[in-house]
């Protein structure tokens, strides 16, 4: 996956988030539970994406190989102290 395929996939899940918390407010989304639950995989995407470009972008400015980077999963991502 290269890097602008990465923040187009960026930009999707960033638009259904928007889309979501619109509908939220406007009382038009699904069940509170199917919201939250789908906002939650949307969060946990979105880093998982932010982390492989940044790691690409590491990769290239140390002169390494950004396509040796790959997605790690959620539950590694998720642990980082913000």
């Amino acid at each position: 996956m290269d890097d602008k395929t990465i923040l187009n996939r960026i930009t999707e899940l960033v638009d259904e988030e928007h889309r979501l918390r619109a509908e939220a407010q406007s009382g038009q989304a699904g069940t509170d539970d199917d919201a939250r639950a789908r906002l939650r995989e949307l969060e946990e995407g979105l880093d998982q994406c932010w982390d492989l470009l940044r790691r690409r972008r590491a990769a290239r400015q140390a002169h390494g190989d950004p396509e040796s980077q790959g997605q790690r999963p959620v539950s590694e991502v998720e642990r980082y102290l913000q």
